[in-house]
């Protein structure tokens, strides 16, 4: 039946907190609310669903304690990290109000813990003989304001995850753990207005050099950073200075300004229709799909709409997939934006995110960029949401709270009334059915900015011919030739490591990891054995460990043999290998790419890292091998991500006025969808497999969620999810039903459980269940369903379990 349409409804009232207690299980308001939200963003993650689910009043109870009424004593619902699916009310012993948002410090089993505040509350369901205290509040205002309360929620009921956990997800780790939310401070040293009188010269000489450079810096002082360049005892010369009258001492907030030095430049026809039309829509919500070829200016156009937004005192989120982007885009941004730009991503020491993270929630932040979890960063001017390289899988978190950052910005940046803009040359293909369904605009940019021009691009057969260390004599060929005019060579392999299987060729055994259904990589410059998947590792053995014979293979080329084969083949051209190896030590990735784009290496060697977004102008040929792995993936979305990275790869190529040259080696050059992909471009080959995916009922044609389980017995995960799938059937008429409007059935299927691909990982066995529905609120539904039978069982504790709703990664 038709839903009623309700106006739009905030808990502000204490008496409007819904009762804490699993994710279906909520008042009646609440669901209005929820149901409010979700009509409200349906038409960004371009999909209508339930945010949860109201009980049925003739099946359910209405709970086994009665309402517990306190004269003058006020309660608060928290969320508590943990991985219960429920909040928790505690008493609230403060004058000041409860707001949502708010940290506090609880007691909660043995321990003492942070805790967030949902809202306050005039009445419980707790027996007054087991309720607790907040211990401790630990800031007068709260950290994350009502639209981050807002966001944190929904996403907690979307993606099916402990709502405490959630809200830690949001916070640097420090503040997770309850320390101080104060700015740094630094401490400035200037000479007063009317200084003491003292003759420093013969008596005091240190004191004499510090008042002197202090001195020189005039009224705008000098840091206490800079005094120690002067002497390194000088903390007891100074203050004996600053006891005379001679020095003060006086703190700022550490507030990184940046002053650009670059001008803005001339945008094509294409660029400036993109630019208007974002710029028109600021102030409201819109969605824009920037669809343009790899280098076609897309940056320029985020950087002149970031300085109009600038302009008007607000704030910019930009969101990257990868830290391998951010110190070119970084840079970038810095010689064009002038105010305070600062960066958040996992490779920041906890003290440096936690000091970028306070800076944006001050709102003394202009520019905030980072990965995935930035989108979480509160802003309270918030003016336009960037989002670079949309498509990319890594903006979806794969392991415990599995949210995905672009679909949580689109959100964001619905709820803030802002526009959002995301850019890309392979668009997914779910931003391609938004666009189809009208709910995202697209505007696209055909061509290469400043007059250079598409690369070429060609596919290399190599079945029946030699290849060395996975190199055909095409590609070497073809390399020299470049080379010997002064381009620089990208060779593209997505596997890391010296070779992938270590095998005897006596007895055919290969060297296996003990934790998992996997071979451990060759990694020779360290002379070790690595799982990629756990990390276990064990010394290169001289002999087979099952016949102890010699006679070992390395099967397989990864990055570090292909440089190898490189280093030999092209003895006097530098070699660079960029792969997560490589750049491990910190500052090695940037000071990889910054040799990379100064041509220092003529031949780059790397992984998906060295595809995406980097401007190397000097690149004239890429040489991709092994391309095709993505014709053979385990799960539907291998094609659509081979052929995402084959083209962001090439867009390497001829970026500025040398044309560029992209070779693609293959063993299947008349596979019809890589035909399509190089010589019909990625539009076509993204219609086909639209087509396919409309056909078959996949994503995004469908609603996905992928349930895994794992223990250390092969049984339990089956076992477990054999229960969860009785369950689904058992309420499948509830769960499919006729929508009255469109005589269309809802449905939904479930697969399994089956082993996972890898089935055994770190030790332990694994099985999955795969629920499938084309209506958001039928998988809602039985997602909620699931929770309410599940999430507190013996059987639940037997497994580890996890719902990933929107899975990127089957495997």
């Amino acid at each position: 039946m038709d839903k009623p349409r309700h106006t739009r409804h905030v808990k502000n009232d204490p008496s409007e907190c819904s009762h804490h207690g699993s994710s279906a299980a909520v008042d009646s308001d609440d669901v209005l609310n929820l149901e409010e939200v979700a009509d409200d963003i349906a038409s960004a993650i371009g999909t209508r669903f339930l945010v949860t689910e109201a009980l049925d009043p003739a099946t359910s109870s209405p709970g086994a304690v009665e309402t517990a009424n306190f004269n003058n004593i006020s309660f608060v619902e928290v969320a508590v990290p943990s991985p219960l699916y429920r909040t928790f009310d505690y008493i609230w012993p403060f004058a000041s109000p409860a707001v949502a948002g708010l940290r506090v410090t609880v007691p909660f089993g043995r321990r003492s813990v942070t805790a967030f505040v949902i809202c306050s509350k005039s009445t419980t369901e707790v027996p007054a003989g087991k309720l607790k205290r907040v211990s401790r509040c630990l800031e007068s205002e709260p950290l994350l304001g009502p639209d981050m309360v807002e966001l944190l929620s929904w996403a907690g009921r979307y993606y099916r995850y402990p709502l405490g956990e959630v809200f830690a997800t949001a916070l640097p780790a420090p503040l997770r753990k309850g320390e101080s939310a104060a700015l740094e401070r630094s401490e400035i040293y200037r000479v007063p207005s009317q200084p003491g009188c003292d003759n420093l010269t013969t008596r005091a000489p240190i004191q004499k050099a510090l008042f002197e450079v202090i001195k020189a810096a005039g009224k705008t002082g000098l840091p206490a950073s800079e005094l120690s360049s002067v002497t390194r005892g000088w903390r007891r010369p100074i203050n004996q200075l600053i006891d005379k009258g001679l020095v003060e001492k006086f703190e700022v907030e550490d507030l990184p300004q940046n002053q650009s030095h670059e001008t803005a430049k001339q945008l094509s026809d294409e660029q400036q229709l993109a630019f208007e039309s974002v710029r028109d829509a600021l102030g409201g919500y819109q969605a824009f799909l920037l669809n343009g070829v790899t280098g076609s200016g897309k940056t320029e156009v985020y950087l002149q709409l970031i300085q109009e937004v600038l302009s008007s005192n607000q704030q910019v989120l930009v969101l990257v997939p990868e830290i391998s982007l951010t110190p070119q885009l970084l840079q970038r941004f810095r010689r064009r934006l002038d105010g305070c730009l600062v960066c958040l991503h996992s490779a920041m020491s906890d003290r440096e995110r936690m000091q970028n993270w306070l800076l944006a929630a001050a709102g003394k932040a202009d520019v905030v960029i980072g990965t995935r979890s930035a989108v979480f960063t509160p802003l309270p001017a918030l003016g336009l949401v960037v989002i670079d390289e949309e498509h990319d899988a890594s903006l979806k978190q794969q392991d415990g709270f599995r949210y995905h950052a672009r679909d949580l910005a689109l959100l964001r940046a619905r709820n803030c009334a802002v526009p959002v803009l995301m850019g890309t040359a392979t668009p997914s293909l779910e931003s391609l059915r938004n666009v189809e369904a009208g709910r995202f605009k697209e505007l696209s940019l055909t061509e290469r900015a400043a007059g250079a021009s598409s690369p070429t691009i060609a596919l290399l057969d190599i079945r029946r011919r030699p290849l060395r260390e996975g190199l055909s004599d095409r590609l070497i060929e073809a390399m020299r030739k470049h080379i010997d005019e002064d381009g620089q060579v990208v060779v593209f392999l997505n596997r890391r490591g010296f070779a992938p299987t270590l095998i005897c060729n006596d007895c055919g055994s290969p060297a296996n990891c003990a934790r998992c259904d996997a071979h451990m990589t060759v990694h020779a410059r360290l002379a070790v054995l690595r799982c990629h998947h756990c990390g276990a590792e064990r010394p290169l053995p001289s002999v087979c460990e099952d016949c102890s014979s010699e006679n070992l293979d390395r099967v397989g080329c990864g990055t570090e043999r292909v440089e190898a084969a490189l280093i030999e083949l092209f003895p006097d051209v530098g070699v660079l290998r960029i792969d997560r190896d490589s750049t491990r030590r910190k500052g090695a990735l940037q000071q990889h790419l910054q040799t990379a784009t100064d041509g220092d290496a003529q031949i780059l060697v790397g992984t998906q890292m060295l595809a995406k977004g980097h401007h190397f102008p000097n690149v004239t040929l890429v040489g991709v091998l092994d391309s095709d792995r993505g014709l053979y993936g385990t799960d539907f979305r291998s094609l659509e991500q081979m052929g995402q990275l084959i083209v962001q790869v090439a867009g390497r190529a001829g970026r500025e006025t040398r044309p560029g040259t992209v070779l693609v080696q293959t063993r299947n050059p008349e596979n019809p969808l890589l035909q399509t992909l190089v010589f019909e471009g990625y539009e076509r080959f993204a219609e086909q497999l639209m087509s396919e995916r409309r056909v078959s009922g996949l994503p995004p044609f469908a609603h996905v969620c992928l349930i895994r389980a794992e223990a250390v017995s092969a049984e339990e995960p089956r076992r477990f999810l054999d229960k969860i799938a009785h369950t689904v059937r058992m309420h499948a008429r509830t769960l499919n039903v006729t929508d009255i409007a469109e005589d269309e059935v809802e449905s939904m299927d479930w697969f399994g459980p089956v082993p996972a691909p890898m089935e055994r990982l770190a030790g332990r066995y694994r099985a999955q269940l795969l629920l499938l529905a084309n209506r958001r609120s039928v998988l809602n539904r039985a997602l909620g369903i699931i929770i309410d039978n599940f999430h507190e069982t013996a059987d639940a504790r037997r497994v580890r379990w996890s719902m990933d709703v929107d899975p990127l990664d089957f495997y």
